[in-house]
């Protein structure tokens, strides 16, 4: 953190207090300087948030490098100065609609009818959701009622203290360069809270209509008269989930799911869990003892804004009785799904996805992309039929959503369930094929989080400065510096090594105080009975990669 001035930073702070709307955060805020609290103020005051591709995602709090009223109103109207040099899509000079949404954290509601009077006050016509929804009902309505942008207030599933700032664009799409560095720059331009209108009233708050749209549009995935008698167990994971779900299971004729009632209902504060990311440990521990109760065919769990998807299954070798699929496991059967059912259209996803995507859709003759990482570059791959990422995002009707969506994405796994159940198998049975059909393709991440985001600059520097030449007892046959692009990519900072039966990836997280490493080995099968060899083989392998990863990272 760089020094700051005392009269400076105390200068600061006190405009920010002079402008903040917010009584909250103006009463922290004066605490703060009642106290003389020079570091806390120094970390709010020593730079801002960053708006990028993801947006803005942070700490809720006073100041610029925290989320607040006064941080999102400037966004706002860098997003509307943005969109207004844009011109109007139509022609025909009527004003852009901006569709706003919220989930149920801290603020969120707050923000959001910040940024439609945002909007409102800059000449632009808003409509706010009528009360917190899934992100992919945000996306849907901008594709849907015709909007020139789309924001979703959301921290996805970061920690209670977090709230976040999502961008879309009129094509349903997350922004990317350089609409995040233009609009990144109007911001910049706001001198002050009182050059920004925001009137008290004008804009829309839309009616349950479009939420009964994306109901109507969820038919389109699933095919008809498929069978439709798999039993779930769900959990919303204390997000807003819940009521879109359920519609949507009961709406296609599947049983009801039975629910995790500590988590079904929203709660900004996510009493259950230590991170609200049903990937992160204990966080399903809830879901598996229900499903033990129940004994359903499997479990659903989405993130709190409901935009991704974890599946679970009876599996008597984990020590809860089931077993989480692993994003790029439920990735494989939905493409695989998709194959049986005669999906045409490009098959994409992103470099650090497992690469078996590629190989079912090369045995199905169906195009296939890879992407950088994250559904903003997904989407936009050009005739997309179904796209996904490892981190449980699922893209399974573009036409619909144009991103991940945990809800039609629980829809297409039940009843592809649903199809196995009636033959008498199950998913695992299903992914034994696919391994013996393609090679047994097992992922695993190496995943550091950090509180000095230092430690993740020297480990990238590191790697590129003595990069390794083996991994695992595997030779390095390719080492590639991703910011420098490839001939599919554009430039990134990451890192690809590609070596004789595995790939490593290593990038630092885009949301979260994280270096990320990506690792996945490739072992042959030639039959069923090979199986636990293979797999036990493909377990030594990634152990030895992680260990190997980790000490030529540093880390």
């Amino acid at each position: 953190m760089p020094d700051v001035n005392d009269d400076d930073l105390l200068a600061r702070a006190k405009a920010w207090l002079a402008e903040d709307p917010d009584a909250d955060t103006r009463a922290e805020l004066a605490r703060l300087l009642d106290a003389g609290n020079h570091a806390e103020l120094a970390a709010r005051f020593s730079g801002t948030l960053q708006f990028g591709t993801a947006g803005l995602r942070g700490e809720l709090g006073a100041g610029p490098m925290r989320m607040n009223r006064s941080v999102v109103i400037r966004a706002a109207a860098g997003l509307a100065a943005y969109l207004k040099k844009q011109g109007t899509p139509h022609g025909d000079g009527t004003a852009g609609l901006v569709v706003v949404g919220y989930d149920a954290r801290h603020k969120s509601e707050d923000f959001a009818r910040d940024t439609a009077a945002v909007m409102t006050g800059a000449g632009l016509r808003a409509a706010v959701l009528p009360r917190p929804l899934p992100t992919p009902v945000l996306a849907f309505a901008i594709r849907h009622l015709g909007a020139v942008a789309g924001v979703e207030v959301t921290a996805s599933h970061n920690p209670p203290r977090d709230n976040g700032y999502k961008v879309y664009l009129g094509d349903g799409s997350q922004i990317v360069p350089p609409a995040d560095a233009e609009i990144a720059a109007e911001i910049d331009a706001v001198r002050t809270l009182h050059d920004v209108p925001r009137p008290e009233s004008g804009w829309q708050t839309l009616t349950d209509d479009v939420l009964d749209a994306y109901l109507t549009r969820t038919d389109a995935v699933l095919a008809e008269n498929s069978p439709r008698t798999a039993r779930t167990v769900y959990t919303a994971m204390h997000g807003v989930g819940k009521d879109t779900l359920l519609a949507a299971f009961a709406r296609a004729g599947f049983p009801r799911p039975t629910l995790v009632t500590e988590q079904a209902d929203p709660d900004p504060d996510f009493p259950t869990v230590a991170f609200p990311n049903p990937e992160e440990p204990g966080a399903m521990d809830l879901a598996f003892a229900k499903a033990r109760e129940t004994n359903p065919d499997l479990i659903v769990a989405n993130d709190p804004d409901a935009d991704r998807l974890a599946v679970a299954v009876p599996d008597p070798a984990a020590a809860a009785g089931w077993r989480m699929l692993r994003g790029d496991e439920v990735g494989a059967l939905l493409a695989t799904h998709l194959v049986t059912r005669g999906a045409r259209g490009t098959f994409a996803e992103s470099i650090v996805s497992s690469s078996l995507l590629g190989r079912i859709a090369a045995k199905a003759n169906v195009p296939h992309v890879e992407t950088l990482t994250g559904f903003k570059w997904i989407a936009r791959v050009e005739n997309i039929r179904y796209g996904y990422e490892e981190a449980l995002g699922y893209c399974v009707d573009p036409e619909g959503v144009r991103d991940k969506d945990g809800i039609t994405a629980a829809l297409l796994i039940t009843e592809l369930a649903s199809t196995l159940k009636e033959e008498g198998r199950t998913l695992l049975d299903l992914l034994d094929d696919i391994a013996v059909t393609h090679g047994l393709h097992a992922t695993d991440q190496l995943s550091v989080r950090v509180e000095d985001l230092s430690l993740i600059a020297a480990a990238m520097r590191r790697l590129r400065e003595q990069p390794p030449t083996s991994l695992a007892g595997l030779p390095v046959t390719k080492a590639e510096d991703l910011t420098r692009g490839t001939d599919t990519l554009p430039p990134t900072d990451g890192l690809r090594y590609t070596l004789d039966g595995a790939r490593v990836i290593v990038r630092p997280s885009g949301t979260e105080p994280k270096l990320k490493c990506y690792l996945e080995v490739v072992v042959p099968v030639a039959a069923h009975a090979g199986l636990p060899a293979a797999r036990a083989e493909a377990t030594d392998r990634l152990t030895a990669l992680k260990h190997d990863l980790s000490t030529a990272a540093g880390i």
